[in-house]
This record gives C-alpha cells, sequence and structure tokens, in this order.
C-alpha cells in the first residue's frame, strides 16, 4: 500500500482513505454487515485512513465503526472524527465550536467509537461566532491530555488556516475537491503548500457524478440525500452528467473505470493529497483501490483538467442552508 504524509510533520496514512459516511443510510439503504466488512476489507488492504464524524446518522457512523474496529482490528486503523457541525434549535444548519462543546463532543466520540485516543480530531465547520484561536486552544488541550494525536479543520477559509495553525499545528483540511470541483486550487491548497498542512479531499468522486453511472435523477434512490443538492436537481442532473462524458472516454481508452481514472488525477496533483473516497460495498472499495496502480502523464493530467471544465458544472455544490458554514 501507499502511503503520504499528511502535514509537513505530520502522520503517514495510506494514500488512498476510506470515506464511512454512506454506511449509515444517507444515501440510501445500507447493509450493515457489509458496511463492516468493507472497512475490514480496507484495512486488511493496507487502506487505514477511517474518516468519520459525530453529525453522521447523529452518532451511529462513529458507532458502526467501533464495531469494524472490533477483534484486533483497531491496530491496523488511523481513525478521524469530526465536531461541530450541529443544528441550531430550528433545525437548521448550524457550527459550535465553543471550547467546552469541543471537550463534551470528543468524549462522546470516543465513547461511540470505542477507543481511547482520535487520531485525528477535525473542526467539522467552522463557527462564526467563537474565535478559531478559542476552539483550537481546545482541541489542543485535548492532544496536551493524550485524547486526540492530530488536529485538522474541514471546509475553512485561507484566513482562518493561518490563524488555527499559529495556535497549534493542523496536520490536515479536508475540504471537497475533485475534477468537477476545484474551487481550492486558487488560495486554500497554496496556503496549505506553504505551511505544511495535508490536504484530504473528501467527495472525490463529486458524489458519484464521476463514475459515470449517474445520467439523471432516476440513478438516485427516493432516500438519497443528493436529491436535496442544487448539483442533482432536475435540469442540472442532465447538463452535470454531459460534462463526464471525456472522463468516459479516456478511462475506456485506458481500460479502467471512470472513477478509478478520476481518483487517479487525484492522487497525481501531489503527494499531500489524500482522498477519501466513500463507498459501503467492498466490490467497489476494490475498484477504489486500483486507482492507485493507473500512472498518468502530464499531458493526460492537464488533458483532463481542460475538458472536465468545473467552471460548467450547473448548480451549488450545497443547498443554501448550508452554504454559509463554508469557506469561513
Amino acid at each position: 500500500m501507499l502511503h503520504r504524509q499528511l502535514g509537513r510533520n505530520g502522520p503517514r496514512v495510506s494514500a488512498l482513505g476510506l470515506g464511512c459516511m454512506a454506511m449509515t443510510n444517507l444515501y440510501g439503504p445500507v447493509d450493515e454487515v457489509e458496511a463492516v466488512a468493507t472497512i475490514r476489507e480496507a484495512l486488511d488492504a493496507g487502506s487505514n485512513f477511517l474518516d468519520t464524524a459525530d453529525a453522521y446518522a447523529d452518532g451511529k457512523n462513529e458507532e458502526l465503526l467501533r464495531r469494524a474496529l472490533a477483534d484486533g482490528y483497531r491496530d491496523k486503523a488511523f481513525v478521524a472524527t469530526k465536531f461541530g457541525n450541529v443544528r441550531s434549535a430550528d433545525g437548521k444548519p448550524a457550527a459550535n465550536g465553543r471550547p467546552d462543546y469541543v471537550i463534551e463532543a470528543c468524549e462522546r466520540s470516543l465513547a461511540r467509537l470505542g477507543v481511547e485516543t482520535i487520531d485525528l480530531y477535525y473542526q467539522h465547520r467552522v463557527d462564526a461566532n467563537v474565535p478559531i484561536e478559542e476552539t483550537v486552544g481546545a482541541m489542543a488541550r485535548l492532544v496536551k491530555q493524550g485524547k486526540v494525536r492530530h488536529l485538522g479543520l474541514s471546509e475553512a477559509g485561507a484566513t482562518t488556516l493561518r490563524r488555527a495553525h499559529a495556535v497549534h499545528p493542523i496536520a490536515a483540511l479536508q475540504t471537497e475537491y475533485s475534477l468537477w470541483c476545484r474551487f481550492i486550487e486558487h488560495d486554500v491548497l497554496p496556503v496549505c503548500r506553504e505551511l505544511g498542512i495535508g490536504f484530504v479531499p473528501y467527495s472525490p468522486l463529486g458524489r458519484g457524478m464521476l463514475t459515470g453511472a449517474i445520467a439523471d435523477l432516476s440513478a438516485l434512490g427516493e432516500s438519497d440525500r443528493r436529491r436535496d443538492h442544487p448539483r442533482f436537481k432536475p435540469g442540472n442532473i442532465e447538463q452535470n452528467a454531459a460534462l463526464v462524458a471525456p472522463l468516459v472516454a479516456m478511462a475506456n481508452e485506458k481500460e479502467c473505470t471512470p472513477g478509478q481514472l478520476a481518483l487517479a488525477w487525484l492522487l497525481a496533483q501531489g503527494d499531500d493529497i489524500v482522498p477519501i473516497p466513500g463507498t459501503k460495498q467492498r466490490a467497489h472499495l476494490r475498484q477504489n483501490l486500483a486507482a492507485l496502480d493507473i500512472a498518468l502523464d502530464r499531458a493526460e493530467i492537464l488533458a483532463l483538467a481542460r475538458a472536465i471544465d468545473d467552471t460548467r458544472v450547473q448548480g451549488a455544490r450545497y443547498p443554501n442552508a448550508q452554504l454559509s458554514l463554508l469557506g469561513l
């Protein structure tokens, strides 16, 4: 298994991680026995970087991970979880970065995961009402107490990154990044590289669009959360699916899947990039891991970047209620 370092002085993890969010009924029905088997197969294959959050199914995703880490599998895993992505009293998306909440959330995650230490602890969404210095200060205390090994942020902007890193080294930033979502290349990724912060792309397959398997809304189940996302709304989803045609064509030429090619492109963006494609099935896990064996030359990398023009993607990447929490 290929490994990469998260941050200039951070931990080494598998070059391709496993996003666990979809394993608890966010994108449709889940076979939890298969989900646990998928996590364990990833770990047996050396893909040790597991990503979850307390917000995923109200902690049930962390509990699922606990079951998967039993029977000696904890020693094979590098466990990342997140806090601070919450709901307000009226049910709207919100963020909580209060220092006392940081401590409480960590204790709850430790209990649900059944671990003594969280390997990488992210603030899931930046709280505009709490100075980032206060939030990261509380997170740093968790490191001193031995409850957390490394710190991360998710969907933070360049200025926030600088302020946070000045308080305590940030090992990784997790933000959406893929062939059809490249906004971070303008300012956020350069700041990560300046400060020596690793970058963890979530939704590296464009929430499934870059697999080439989604042509219209009929591909998504009635309970699939993507139906709420603007990019998957009628009118947008068909146009966005059409943008994937060059990726499918090149994948056919290289005798791989579009998803594998999309992951290979992302891996080729730098040794500080560690994608975490999510899946709940072992067959898809195997396909994703095979992307590590695909070599792209410079011409192919540039050709894909030009062909999959992310400025032509229709729709915002999140519903309006969640957009205000991004990139603070």
